[in-house]
C-alpha cells in the first residue's frame, strides 16, 4: 500500500480503529523522539517533545505502530510504557 492509498492528498486525517489520526503523526513522533533523546537539548525542548509524544500515543497505538516496531531507546520505551499503563487505567 502506498501512503496516498491510505490517506489521499485531499485528506489531512483519517479514522483508524476509532481514533482520528492526522497526516504527519508518525513523522512528528520520530522528530519528537529524536529531540527527547538528544542530551544537548534544553529542558523546555525535552519537556515539549515528551508532551507531544504522550499526546500522540493513542493515535500511534490505533495505527498499530508499536505492534510492528519496537522503541530501542530504553528511556523512551519506559516513557511510552508508563503512559500505556495510564491509558489502560483511564
Amino acid at each position: 500500500m502506498r501512503a496516498e492509498q491510505l490517506l489521499p492528498d485531499h485528506l489531512n486525517a483519517g479514522d483508524f480503529n476509532g481514533a482520528t489520526v492526522r497526516k504527519g503523526t508518525v513523522g512528528a513522533f520520530l522528530v519528537n523522539a529524536r529531540v527527547w533523546a538528544d542530551g544537548s537539548v534544553d529542558d523546555a525542548a525535552r519537556a515539549n517533545a515528551a508532551s507531544d509524544i504522550v499526546d500522540a500515543l493513542p493515535a500511534l497505538r490505533a495505527l498499530g505502530l508499536f505492534e510492528v516496531l519496537d522503541v530501542r531507546d530504553p528511556a523512551l520505551r519506559k516513557l511510552i510504557d508508563e503512559h500505556a499503563s495510564n491509558e489502560v487505567r483511564a
